[in-house]
């Protein structure tokens, strides 16, 4: 396990960097000229992002980013 230091202004950028990963990767999963394979590998890589957004949002905002027409599983 890994521990990380940071104040408040490098939090808000934190989020703001993985928000808009998240964002980018939700817009690709719906994309349907992207083959099944490669989207299987942005689900997974979708799941990490999220974790770590996890903890450096507040709920209100995690809750924005969990999918509701793209499945996750």
């Amino acid at each position: 396990m890994l521990g990380l230091l940071i104040n408040d202004k490098e939090q808000s950028e934190l989020q703001y960097v993985i928000k808009r990963e998240l964002e980018e990767l939700l817009l690709d999963l719906e994309d349907h000229r992207i083959d099944k394979m490669v989207k299987q590998a942005m689900r997974e890589r979708y799941k990490v992002i999220f974790q770590l957004y996890t903890r450096v949002a507040s709920e209100e905002e995690i809750k924005k980013y969990i999918p509701k027409k793209v499945q996750i599983e």
